[in-house]
């Protein structure tokens, strides 16, 4: 048999990568096979995931999730992931999408994607007494300040606020606690948790006021496969989160769920409209 010439090999190798690549469909052909969207959505972190009084997982995220869904044209199956495993999840193929308050950091961006633009970001507040004339970070210079121990935020906030000694605190409930009983005078923490509070724990933190910091905000993502960011899904996707921005259907539901709405979601609705 005479030998094979480079042309013809190539052509072999070809072939063979076209049979391959022909069962291989892409996570939208996946969902539309399946018939279902698999969504990993947190369900402890109202108002954006949590569950209700019969056990389901509703929140903000959740009605983002069935936008998808629908504009896929399949229903919604949800997930529970937590921070601990929602990028396993992803990279398994346990799930087609994260939505579930994810932050945007250089490491996530390497193990997912993370589709642009970003649909949501927290800031950072501190919760005080009406009557404590807090209205900046330069306020709280001199005064006891909580702070959440490992909190992103706290050298920049510090800095801001300048010459006070914080009250670490391991968690939100301690900081809280300790706030109510004077051993701090505000307690620092993400905005969207502390407007949370103030719009359904009804009369517990009517005395209180959030005092938006003047630090950037922290956007969050929604996350596909790496190899799906630039693919249909991650396209559908990034056109769907501009779609939200630019008809205010973010703004809208952050009102529903949050009771008010950020300036950051305002800007950004203001800028894509």
């Amino acid at each position: 048999m005479p030998p094979l010439s480079w042309l013809r090999i190539l052509a072999i190798f070809a072939a063979i990568a076209c049979v391959s690549g022909a069962g291989k469909a892409g996570v939208l052909e996946d969902i539309k096979a399946r018939g279902a969207l698999v969504v990993g959505v947190k369900p402890d972190y109202p108002p954006f995931g949590f569950r209700d009084s019969a056990g389901q997982i509703i929140g903000l995220e959740v009605d983002l999730a069935r936008d998808i869904a629908d504009r896929i044209g399949v229903p919604l199956k949800l997930m529970s992931v937590a921070a601990s495993s929602r990028m396993q999840f992803l990279q398994q193929g346990t799930i087609d999408l994260i939505i579930a308050t994810m932050s945007v950091t250089g490491l996530r961006a390497k193990e997912v994607g993370l589709v642009e633009p970003y649909y949501y970001a927290s800031g950072v507040a501190v919760l005080a007494r009406k009557g404590a004339n807090i209205g900046s970070a330069a306020d709280l210079k001199g005064k006891p300040l909580c702070i959440i121990k490992g909190s992103y935020y706290t050298e920049k906030l510090l800095a801001l606020a300048g010459g006070i000694d914080p009250l670490e605190v391991k968690t939100s409930i301690e900081g809280e606690t300790a706030l109510r009983e004077g051993r701090c005078l505000a307690l620092a923490d993400e905005d969207v948790r502390l407007l949370q509070r103030k719009h359904y724990q009804g009369d517990r933190w009517d005395d209180y006021v959030v005092v938006p910091v003047d630090l950037p905000a922290l956007p969050w993502a929604i996350g596909v496969k790496s190899e799906e960011k630039d693919g249909p899904l991650g396209k559908l996707v990034s056109a769907a989160i501009t779609d939200w921005h630019k008809s205010g259907k973010l703004v809208a539901l952050e009102k529903k769920w949050l009771g008010t709405n950020t300036k950051w979601l305002l800007d950004k609705h203001e800028a894509l409209k």
